[in-house]
């Protein structure tokens, strides 16, 4: 068994989750931080191997984080370590795991402020869809709110992507994993509308206004090109505030409404999973909290003997 650098080893498993595994470049640009300090940690101590690094090294090291990082940082700091050891474990470049029996104390997880229905559809209602852009915002909202679609994901949607005589679309994810989608048909409805009136008037050129190159992104301003993020994130805002919803509210909060509302009604779990795009059923089960905060509220408030 070759002796291989933690530098080198670090960069090894680096690429290996950004070419194999196709993770989001965000995630890998965490995972190289989390690691470029563990490396610098074990630099200072001489440990310079991937297969010198032992569990009291590490207890040390994660020790130092904890005075240093809250919980949530110290578990993913730990997370980055066990894939690191494992990867390098199956690649046959050390011989025994050092994560294997560390663990940090369970903390506890901080549930998601979530629209109610009342406020979803106040903002719903905030467009003024007699005019292009209100359209368009209109088609925006509903399908977000219908879908659980990150707003990354809504914005970079092409026409092509959306079967309107199935009733459903395709989205690309984190490491361009592809997913279905249903869409209702209010959010459809609406959609139609846009593409059928809206769109066609951003495509045409008019005075003061340069020839448009054809495109397929769903959504364009009324310049004909493709809305971004930040132009999403600024228009949601104005709608937030006419809808009077005092909350701090991003489109992240639309897909934590989107989930939510369906644990409540009863939606399955991995069939939200499957929606989300997420890879961890953990991930989704936060919903599930939010849904007995709900039981318990609605328990509180109706049954005679619950105070």
């Amino acid at each position: 068994m070759a002796s291989t650098s933690i530098d080198e080893a670090c960069e090894r498993f680096l690429g290996h989750i950004k070419v194999e595994r196709q993770l989001a470049p965000n995630t890998v640009t965490a995972y190289g931080r989390d690691l470029a300090d563990f490396a610098r940690a074990m630099d200072a101590k001489s440990v310079r191997r991937a297969d010198g690094v032992r569990g009291l090294e590490l207890l040390d090291y994660l020790a130092g984080a904890a005075e240093a990082l809250q919980a949530r940082s110290q578990a993913r700091r730990l997370t980055t370590l066990r894939m690191f050891f494992r990867f390098l474990k199956a690649e046959r470049l050390i011989s025994a795991d050092p994560t294997e029996d560390i663990e940090l104390p369970r903390y506890g997880r901080k549930l998601p402020s979530v629209l109610t229905l009342a406020e979803v559809e106040a903002l719903l209602a905030s467009p003024d869809r007699r005019t292009p852009r209100g359209a368009r915002d209109g088609a925006m909202l509903e399908l977000l709110y219908a879908t659980g679609l990150r707003v990354s994901e809504l914005v970079r949607l092409g026409m092509a992507q959306v079967n309107f005589q199935a009733g459903y679309l395709v989205a690309f994810g984190k490491g361009r994993k592809e997913r279905l989608v249903p869409v209702g048909e209010v959010a459809l409805q609406t959609l139609r509308n846009y593409v059928d009136a809206v769109r066609p008037v951003f495509l045409t050129p008019g005075r003061g206004k340069r020839a448009v190159r054809p495109t397929d992104v769903l959504f364009l301003t009324h310049l004909g090109r493709g809305m971004t993020r930040q132009g999403f994130w600024k228009l949601l805002g104005g709608y937030a505030r006419a809808a009077g919803i005092r909350k701090a509210l991003s489109p992240h909060k639309l897909r934590h409404a989107f989930a939510t509302h369906l644990v409540e009604r009863g939606a399955d779990l991995r069939a939200v999973q499957a929606m989300l795009g997420h890879a961890d059923i953990g991930t989704t089960e936060v919903y599930t909290h939010l849904s007995r905060a709900h039981l318990r509220n609605v328990y509180d408030k109706h049954h005679p003997r619950s105070r």
